[in-house]
C-alpha cells in the first residue's frame, strides 16, 4: 500500500487581514496595502510600518529609490485610524527623502485620507534652550508664591487656634492641665541648663569683648552698661527664643507629625475632639508661660556671667557692678525683655504645631517639616525682634 506524505499546510491568512508589502520597481518603490486598514487591526499594522520601515535614518531598499507609490486598490476597508496609520507611513517614506504619492483607491478613501490630514495636530515648534538668567528669575518667583502660600496657610491657622483659645474661656473646664503641665516641664524646666548656660557665657563674651574696647578710653566700668542694656533688652529674650525655637518649636512638629503618620489625629477627629484644642492650646500656653520665666532666669545668668568676667578682667566688684548696673538701666529695659517673650512664645508654638499638623503620610514629610519650623520660628522671631526694637526705640523706651 502506497504511503503518501502529508505536508502541513500553513494556516490561510484571514481574507480581512491588513498587508503591508513593500517591492522595488526601478527608481521607485511599491508600497501595496491590503485588507482591513481599520481599529481593531490597528496594532498589527503599526507593527507591520516599524518592522518595515523603522523610525529614524536610514533608507528602505533599493537604496536607489527616488520615490515611493502607495497602492490603494487593495483595501478592503479604512477607517479614520487606519487613514492616520497610512499617513504616518506616507511620514516615514517622506523622511528618507522620498517623493510619495498614491494611487487606486475610491474617491471616499481619498476623501477620508485628505479629511484625517487636515485634523491632524501640528506638530510643536521646539522649544528655544532654557535661558539660565530666566531661569533664575522663575525659580525666585515660585518660591515666592511658595511664601506667600505658606504664610496664609500659617496665618489661617493662627486664626484658627485664637478662635478655640476663645471659645474655650466660656468653658474654662475644657482645658486640659494635665498637658499644660507636663508641656511646661518638657519645654521650661528642661531647658534650664542649656539657657543658663548659653545666657552666662553670652554675658562673660560680651563684657570680655567690650572691656578690650574701653580700656582704650578707660572707660571700663561702662562695661556694667554695656552687658545689662544688652541682656535685659535683646540677647536674653533672644538666645532664649532661639533656643525654645531650636528645642522646643522641633518637638512639637516632630510629635504631632508622628500622631498624623499614625492615623491619631485622624482618630480624634472620629471621636469628636478638636486637635487644636487638645494638641495645640496647651502647647501654646506652656511656652505662654515659661518662655517669660525663662527669659527672665536668662537674664540674671547673663549678668551674672558679664559681673564674673568683669571681676576676672576688670577687677570690678560685685558691689560697683551693681551699682553702675542700676544707674544705666530702668525697668524698662527689664520689661521690653518680658513684654516681647509672650509674642515670641505665641509664634515658636503655633508654628511649630501648624508644620506637625500639615505633615503628610511618609516620614521624609515629617524630617522636612521639623526644620521648616524651626527655620521659620527662628527667621520670624529675628523680624519680630528687630520691629520690637525700632518701635520700642521711637516711643523712647
Amino acid at each position: 500500500m502506497a504511503m503518501h506524505r502529508q505536508r502541513r499546510r500553513r494556516p490561510a491568512r484571514a481574507p480581512d487581514a491588513p498587508v503591508l508589502r513593500v517591492e522595488a520597481a526601478g527608481d521607485a518603490l511599491r508600497v501595496t496595502l491590503a485588507g482591513e486598514w481599520t481599529l481593531p487591526h490597528a496594532a498589527a499594522i503599526a507593527g507591520q510600518i516599524t518592522r518595515l520601515l523603522p523610525a529614524g535614518k536610514g533608507e528602505p531598499a533599493p537604496v536607489r529609490a527616488q520615490r515611493a507609490v502607495i497602492l490603494l486598490d487593495g483595501l478592503a476597508a479604512l477607517d479614520t485610524t487606519g487613514a492616520f496609520l497610512i499617513l504616518r507611513l506616507e511620514d516615514r517614506l517622506a523622511g528618507r527623502g522620498l517623493a510619495v504619492a498614491r494611487e487606486g483607491g475610491t474617491q471616499a478613501q481619498h476623501a477620508l485620507l485628505a479629511l484625517v490630514a487636515r485634523q491632524r495636530p501640528e506638530e510643536p515648534p521646539p522649544l528655544p534652550p532654557p535661558l539660565p538668567l530666566l531661569g533664575f528669575v522663575e525659580d525666585i518667583g515660585r518660591a515666592t508664591v511658595t511664601i506667600l502660600h505658606n504664610f496664609g496657610m500659617l496665618l489661617s491657622f493662627f486664626g484658627a487656634v485664637v478662635w478655640t483659645w476663645l471659645r474655650g474661656l466660656f468653658h474654662p473646664r475644657r482645658l486640659r492641665l494635665v498637658p499644660l503641665v507636663y508641656h511646661m516641664e518638657r519645654a521650661g524646666v528642661r531647658a534650664m541648663p542649656i539657657v543658663g548656660l548659653i545666657s552666662f557665657l553670652i554675658g562673660a563674651v560680651v563684657v570680655n569683648q567690650g572691656a578690650v574696647q574701653l580700656e582704650k578710653f578707660g572707660a571700663e566700668i561702662l562695661v556694667s552698661d554695656l552687658v545689662g542694656i544688652a541682656v535685659l533688652r535683646e540677647l536674653g529674650i533672644l538666645l532664649t527664643a532661639v533656643i525654645l525655637a531650636g528645642r522646643s518649636g522641633s518637638a512639637f512638629t516632630a510629635q504631632i507629625g508622628s500622631m498624623v503618620l499614625n492615623e491619631e489625629v485622624d482618630a480624634l477627629r472620629t471621636m469628636g475632639l478638636d486637635p487644636i484644642e487638645v494638641l495645640v492650646l496647651p502647647r501654646v500656653f506652656a511656652l505662654l508661660i515659661t518662655l517669660p520665666l525663662l527669659t527672665f532666669y536668662a537674664d540674671i545668668l547673663g549678668l551674672l556671667g558679664g559681673w564674673l568676667m568683669a571681676l576676672l578682667s576688670l577687677d570690678i566688684d560685685f558691689l560697683q557692678f551693681t551699682t553702675r548696673l542700676q544707674e544705666a538701666t530702668s525697668w524698662h529695659d527689664f520689661a521690653i525683655g518680658i513684654i516681647k517673650s509672650g509674642f515670641f512664645a505665641i509664634i515658636i508654638a503655633v508654628v511649630g504645631c501648624f508644620h506637625g499638623l500639615v505633615v503628610e503620610r511618609n516620614a521624609e514629610s515629617v524630617g522636612r517639616h521639623t526644620t521648616a519650623s524651626v527655620v521659620e520660628a527662628i527667621f520670624m522671631v529675628i523680624v519680630l525682634d528687630a520691629f520690637f526694637a525700632v518701635f520700642f526705640t521711637t516711643i523712647g523706651w
